[in-house]
């Protein structure tokens, strides 16, 4: 079985950030678990799943201290997808959150 591409990208509002933290992951009707993840920006992120999401689904992402954010699955290849929050992350909650994950 062949892994569905990537759409064509469009430009972003922000940067992406390198990382690599954990955060706790639910999809509707599913118990929570732990997922890396491996970039950041305000309007979303990319992580890994064991169980792989379906397109468009939503999941709520929680990081340590925040309140669950809901995400969009935007894409996927292998083991990995992209996630677009449904509201972006204000720029100064960003940073804090930022400088938290790095002092981990």
């Amino acid at each position: 079985m062949t892994e569905p591409a990537k759409p064509p990208r469009s430009p972003r509002i922000h940067e992406r950030i390198a990382l690599d933290a954990e955060v706790t992951l639910r999809r509707s009707g599913r118990l929570n678990f732990r997922v890396r993840i491996y970039d950041i920006s305000p309007e979303g992120c990319r992580a890994e799943f064991v169980e792989r999401p379906e397109l468009h689904e939503l999941v709520w992402i929680k990081f340590e201290g925040m309140h669950s954010l809901e995400a969009v699955v935007c894409w996927i290849a292998g083991s990995k997808a992209g996630m677009r929050f449904v509201q972006p992350i204000h720029r100064a909650v960003f940073e804090h959150l930022l400088a938290r994950i790095r002092t981990e």
